[in-house]
């Protein structure tokens, strides 16, 4: 198994309830593909270092798992169609 770190920004309009329920979706995705999640850094409400669909602020995460080689790319797969999703980073990290 890998460690991977998925770096997840979400929008900043959502409600406290939608923006739980994001982060558990993507949660559900990760376990759902085989990976076991270490520990979710929560950074909160940040500005945005540019514009993205024109809003300047996103709460961000920072998901660290364990996976199998095949799982990152299938997560990305999903978290990608994810419309509360800002932006994403899914990045292996060193042994």
């Amino acid at each position: 198994m890998n460690k991977y770190e998925l770096a997840l920004v979400l929008s900043a309009k959502l409600e406290d309830e939608e923006r739980l329920a994001a982060l558990e979706k993507v949660k559900d995705q990760i376990t759902r593909f085989g990976g076991d999640i270490k520990d979710i850094d929560e950074w909160g409400k940040k500005r945005l270092a540019y514009e993205i669909q024109k809003e300047k602020e996103g709460f961000y995460y920072f998901i660290h798992f364990e996976a199998e080689t095949a799982a990152p790319a299938e997560i990305e797969s999903r978290v990608r169609i994810m419309e509360p999703v800002l932006r994403f980073l899914c990045v292996k990290q060193d042994a």
